[in-house]
């Protein structure tokens, strides 16, 4: 079975067929699931999700560019999602400076992405790192971390940086989120990556609805499409589709403690 890591299923896009599309993975080879958390309120829709589906697992978090909804009330919450049956890691969270370029925002996003990295090692859960235009903090702040022993790191989502920063990140224990991008022609660097790390430090994603894989660039992704995923990485590393569908569950069930 393909292991899906990273997906968002609580997401308007799938308002009309949400319950047919999950009911339909596990018949076409797609389980388990984790739907990740991006805000408190998506939080809340994600454990709805995982308690309603077996093979459905959760993370919680907020995302770097839904910490408006943060505060010691909310983050409170949040940390007592954590200790539900369903939760396996602390996520998205990270930075993202794409979108927010103002100082004291990205002042704000290192706070709370401090704040729930620590929440994620006080209950020794793995963490969803999302990381866009914000390389070098990111690499300082998991430095930081690990030096002060987060030990169960977790995964650097829809990874987009150079092949040598994944190297470092997979020093600290942290595996490579690949999705649909490492389809796309453009990707070059995403497909140095694939071919320069480890098939053991490789998860597979599909942040759907978003980014789609090749040859259905454009339309709501679903973890439907992830064997375009693999096909692709089977033709990097030049081994078989099947390895890598083993390998990559494999990882993944270490990583997120499913073992």
């Amino acid at each position: 079975m393909i292991f899906e890591t990273h997906a968002h299923y609580d997401d308007e896009k799938f308002a009309e067929d949400r319950e047919e599309v999950l009911a339909d993975l596990p018949k076409r080879g797609i389980c388990p699931v984790i739907n990740v958390g991006a805000s408190i309120e998506s939080t809340k829709t994600t454990l709805e999700i995982a308690e309603r589906h077996d093979f459905v697992y959760a993370a919680v978090g907020v995302h770097p560019s839904d910490i408006d909804g943060l505060n010691e009330e909310t983050f409170a919450w949040l940390a007592e999602q954590t200790k539900h049956q369903k939760t396996v890691a602390v996520g998205e969270i990270g930075l993202d400076y794409y979108w927010d370029k103002e100082a004291d925002v990205q002042k704000q996003q290192r706070y709370w992405f401090r704040r729930q990295l620590e929440l994620a090692r006080e209950k020794e859960l793995p963490v969803i790192i999302h990381s866009r235009d914000a390389a070098e903090d990111t690499m300082d702040i998991l430095q930081e971390l690990h030096k002060q022993g987060l030990n169960n790191p977790g995964v650097i989502h829809c990874y987009s940086y150079s092949p040598e920063m994944a190297h470092e990140f997979i020093k600290m224990g942290y595996y490579i989120g690949v999705g649909g991008v490492v389809t796309f022609k453009n990707a070059k660097k995403l497909v140095r990556t694939v071919e320069e790390i480890p098939m053991e430090r490789i998860l597979l994603e599909t942040d759907c609805p978003y980014m789609a894989p090749v040859p259905n660039r454009g339309k709501r992704n679903s973890s439907l499409y992830l064997p375009e995923v693999v096909k692709t990485i089977a033709e990097i590393k030049g081994i078989s589709c099947e390895e890598v569908v083993a390998v990559t569950e494999s990882n993944a069930m270490k990583v997120l403690n499913l073992i």
